[in-house]
């Protein structure tokens, strides 16, 4: 069962894996900006807005200006399996800095981080002795959590994305709404088992595990490709710059929920 605790957080290392057994999963779901070191990371947390975002002056999700603190967040998730530390900056500048002991997977993730524009650190450590399975699992699910933390009550956001990316002869197309309500549509036809090491059926797996934690849904659709590294790559690029123009504020809202309900729940 996984429980969920608010902590302070001073270190970016991970803890050791020889420590004593864990006896259940626990996951740690850290507060704001100020629960960690940007200059340590080396990420560009500081949001500069243009003069007419200045000028207009929208919360963010978590109802300061625009120009106050960014939207943050960051996960620990540790089971028997894997131990996994996220921070995603939404607010950011493409900073990647992923190890994930799925060389395949840190690629896509720096795929996320350059082309969303968000600032993603990832490190974990997993029984990728056995397979990749419970790693990717485990990082995705932490992606997803770290995203809820960030966006906060969505206020004043796109909330819709939609991004077709090209690569080569690959295309790929991808719909998502911040909607509150996990669902996934994957229409990927990945002509190999595997890409390098990584198992192409673990592609699905990912987002469908951001999905579920994140509240998000999704729709990813192949348009064209025949190569399987160019259609998860371009998967990953179309979800990236989707996500970025969904969690991007809409001058025009003023702060307000983007839902004629009022409120954009997990329910």
């Amino acid at each position: 069962m996984t429980t969920a605790r608010l902590v302070s957080t001073s270190p970016a290392r991970l803890p050791s894996t020889s420590a004593s057994p864990i006896p259940r999963t626990s996951l740690c779901v850290v507060g704001r900006a100020p629960a960690f070191s940007a200059r340590a990371l080396g990420f560009s947390l500081r949001l500069k807005p243009s003069p007419a975002m200045a000028a207009a002056g929208p919360p963010t999700a978590h109802g300061d200006s625009i120009g106050g603190s960014s939207r943050i967040g960051e996960v620990k998730r540790v089971t028997k399996e894997t131990n996994v530390h996220v921070k995603i900056n939404l607010d950011g500048t493409g900073v990647a800095e992923c190890s994930t002991g799925i060389p395949f997977l840190d690629h896509m993730l720096d795929q996320l981080a350059s082309h969303g524009l968000f600032d993603v650190y990832v490190k974990a450590i997993g029984d990728t002795h056995i397979d990749d399975h419970h790693s990717n699992e485990d990082i995705a699910l932490a992606i997803g959590t770290a995203l809820l933390e960030a966006l906060g009550d969505r206020k004043g956001i796109n909330r819709f994305g939609h991004f077709t990316a090209p690569l080569d002869e690959a295309a790929v197309e991808v719909i998502l709404d911040l909607s509150g309500r996990p669902h996934l549509s994957c229409g990927l036809d990945i002509p190999t088992q595997r890409v390098g090491t990584y198992d192409t059926q673990l592609v699905e797996h990912f987002f469908q595990s951001v999905v579920n934690t994140s509240g998000m849904t999704l729709h990813i659709r192949q348009l064209a490709g025949k190569n399987s590294h160019h259609i998860i790559e371009a998967s990953f690029k179309a979800f990236a710059r989707a996500l970025r123009q969904a969690t991007e504020y809409d001058l025009r809202r003023q702060g307000t929920v983007p839902s004629s309900k009022g409120v954009l729940s997990r329910s």
